[in-house]
């Protein structure tokens, strides 16, 4: 592959009907409003079948920000009656946010923290949830995304955050807890079209549309579609730009049996900001602006994701479905940043492919046995990972900028595609069994049980890196392991009940498949001495006590927990982590803590989701015992997220959220801290207000980082590099309904 990529000179051109539009929605959103009527949250009453049909079928009637259920079928009670800690965030609550990248609503989340690599994160979304890596944790309706990228919400339900080790829903991982993003689905109820465009600062601009045609009584489809262009806030010329689409069908010949599938397309044409550099002796945090070379820098990415379901009920009861996930990611980037050891710009490029193929087989059984309520779900889970990846040649090779007196002069040259120099193979067969009992009005009780079996191949070849020179290696290993989960929910209130529950995970030596040999990053690891061993799964185990309160005619739910979190045989990177050594079981680690959360309507007017999470960590067991007693690395002691929206008139609602993180030391996620490197704690906040027009046309605005206050999310492990968060940036949406 050899391109010329030119970005210094780009120019945004902005349609003259979407400057139209937007000015008129501009003029009409400063129409008086009070002479509108008050609003009850709590006696809306839905009359448009078309309303009907695009609303989210997991929320809870009336309460947009209240998630009542998740979408998982294997999640077979309300989140109200469920023995965990969990955070949904609905499409009504992502969309008063303003913000349109999972990685950014996932990080303001109480609990959750960004990881980045070297260049920031450009291989796509990294999230750390309770202080463990969670970047292959991540799920797509149920089933595991393959490969790792920059995902967006313009097709999203709700985005369902589940904290706390769960192999036996999750599979391998999920040490801290997992993430699952709900796609829109095609409905049979009617048709509906929505267009939606935005304008704002940092040449923003972003265009969807939401359409659903029924064909017929037993056939619908639906598209999702979007185009996004703009500028990281006061950091241009770095910039995204998307472009995707989700096409979903839906048969359903009988009232018992139901075939749904669906098609995702993603592109992503971006110049990554690698953040600003860190002196790792003095911890001194340097500020300058985009150091990225014109026409050199870029990160390209792309997915392409088809999956097949049915759903049959076989009788009162008793309901079998089945999911097929075909799938296909790529990445490829040049990303300059600068060094503060070398004084000098460093140049990060690679490239990677992944390919997965998922099935899911559930059967679900819902009847009284045994003169009790069992519902049980039982299930089997196919899936083979595939990742080649490599690096990319600049010539002539980049220059050094001075960050400080940055001129950027247009870089002219090829990038050529290099052979992989990394190929992985990984498959995996599940089996697993779980069953809910309902032994009285008061009392209820969960257990579940789960085997995975692995067959791990990886090849790498011969290289001259940071650790010296490295052999060709072609490993294989196959191993196995069990999860269980247990939890009892005792409710002698109408209203509230207290739960206690323990769970478990496994994760293996290489489980980050994105990571090939690089033991630092979650890859396969060696022992001390250098020699590739498989070494046992790291084991995790969990314990949570809490209490679940509905109220207000179940329009809003207060959730509490403590828990506990320990992390056994840890697999250490140890110091020759980018060549791939490390030692191997060697480190404990655990996690304490307390979470509270809030989501729904407060009172007739007032809505909003809060939480808040109290956690302390501590390295129980290390390679080396200086590292025992220190905290876990990119770990938030206290974390607060809080939006709220008040509806002042049925035209016009306004509202706000903040975000608070303490500081956090820097280092590998899941060893020990380096204390000699950290970021301050911050706290951020966002405005949004929104006008009805008319019963069709909507206008919002909304400011992200209201006060412009300059922070930092995350750390670089080699700790050089440290990633900035968005300065202040503005937009306005316009969206119509027909």
């Amino acid at each position: 592959m050899a391109r010329s990529k030119p970005l210094g000179n780009k120019t945004t051109q902005t349609p003259t009907w979407a400057m139209s539009t937007l000015a008129l929605a501009l003029s009409s959103a400063m129409l008086p409003v009070a002479m509108a009527e008050e609003v009850n949250l709590d006696t809306v009453v839905i009359e448009d079948n078309k309303v009907a049909a695009e609303a989210n079928p997991y929320a809870e009637p009336d309460a947009p920000y209240k998630a009542k259920k998740l979408s998982d079928s294997k999640r077979t009670r309300d989140i109200a009656d469920t023995p965990q800690t969990m955070t949904v965030l609905t499409k009504e609550a992502i969309a008063d946010s303003g913000k349109t990248e999972l990685k950014d609503i996932l990080s303001a989340q109480p609990g959750i923290t960004l990881g980045t690599g070297e260049g920031g994160n450009s291989f796509g979304d990294r999230y750390i949830i309770r202080g463990y890596e969670a970047r292959s944790d991540v799920f797509t309706d149920g089933l595991r995304e393959p490969g790792l990228i920059s995902r967006e919400t313009f097709a999203l339900e709700q985005v369902e955050i589940t904290k706390g080790p769960s192999s036996t829903f999750a599979g391998r991982g999920s040490t801290g807890g997992a993430v699952n993003s709900v796609t829109k689905k095609a409905s049979l109820d009617d048709d509906f079209l929505t267009l939606s465009g935005g304008l704002g600062t940092d040449d923003y601009q972003r265009y969807t549309v939401d359409a659903n045609k029924v064909v017929s009584d037993e056939f619908a489809i639906r598209l999702n579609a979007l185009y996004s262009d703009a500028e990281i806030p006061d950091r241009g010329p770095a910039e995204e730009q998307r472009q995707g689409i989700l096409l979903s069908t839906v048969y359903e010949p009988t009232d018992v049996f139901r075939v749904t599938a669906d098609y995702y397309h993603f592109r992503a044409d971006d110049r990554t900001d690698p953040g600003v550099a860190v002196d790792g002796d003095t911890g001194q945090i340097y500020k300058y602006d985009y150091v990225g070379q014109d026409g050199l820098d870029f990160h390209e990415s792309g997915a392409d994701i088809f999956t097949l379901g049915f759903n049959v009920e076989l009788a009162d009861g008793v309901k079998l479905e089945n999911k097929t996930r075909i799938g296909e990611t790529e990445n490829e980037f040049v990303i300059s940043t600068y060094s503060s050891r070398s004084d000098a710009t460093r140049t990060f490029s690679d490239w990677q492919e992944n390919d997965y193929i998922g099935n899911q087989t559930n059967l679900i059984i819902d009847q009284n046995l045994w003169g009790k309520r069992h519902t049980i779900v039982t299930g089997i889970e196919l899936a083979k990972e595939k990742m080649d990846a490599g690096d990319l040649e600049a010539n002539p090779s980049s220059v050094s900028v001075d960050p400080y007196n940055a001129d950027n002069d247009v870089w002219s040259g090829t990038v050529s595609k290099l052979d992989a120099k990394t190929k992985l193979e990984l498959k995996t067969v599940s089996a697993y069994v779980m069953d809910t009992v309902t032994l009285s009005d008061d009392w209820e009780v969960f257990a579940g049980v789960r085997y995975d079996h692995f067959d791990y191949e990886l090849w790498t070849a011969a290289s001259n890196g940071r650790g010296g020179p490295q052999p060709e290696m072609d490993r294989s290993y196959s191993d196995g392991f069990w999860n269980g989960h247990a939890g009892v929910v005792f409710s002698p209130w109408e209203n509230g009940n207290v739960y206690a529950s323990w769970s478990t995970s496994s994760n293996i030596n290489g489980g980050e498949a994105d990571a090939g040999g690089s033991c630092g990053y979650g890859g396969l690891c060696s022992d001390e001495d250098g020699n590739y061993k498989s070494g046992d799964p790291e084991q995790s185990t969990n314990w949570e006590l809490g209490t679940k309160w509905n109220l207000f005619e179940n329009q809003l739910l207060l959730t509490a927990a403590v828990f506990q979190t320990t992390k056994d045989d840890v697999i250490e990177g140890g110091n020759n982590s980018y060549s791939g050594g490390g030692s191997l079981n060697t480190g404990k680690n655990r996690v304490q803590g307390i979470e509270l959360g809030l989501s729904g309507n407060v009172t007739e007017k007032l809505s909003g989701q809060v939480g808040f999470a109290m956690m302390h960590s501590e390295t129980l067991e290390a390679f080396d015992p200086a590292d025992e007693g220190k905290a876990k690395a990119n770990f938030a002691k206290r974390s607060f997220n809080g939006q709220l929206k008040y509806q002042s008139t049925p035209k016009f609602a306004f509202g706000g959220g903040v975000t608070y993180s303490s500081g956090m030391f820097g280092g590998q996620p899941d060893a020990a801290a380096n204390t000699d490197i950290s970021i301050p704690g911050y706290i951020v906040y966002d405005a949004f207000a929104s006008y009805d027009i008319n019963k069709n046309m909507t206008v919002r605005a909304n400011i992200l980082n209201l006060f412009d206050k300059d922070y930092y999310t995350a750390l670089y492990r080699g700790g050089s590099i440290v990633y900035k968060g968005d300065a202040r940036s503005a937009n306005v949406n316009l969206t119509y309904k027909f």
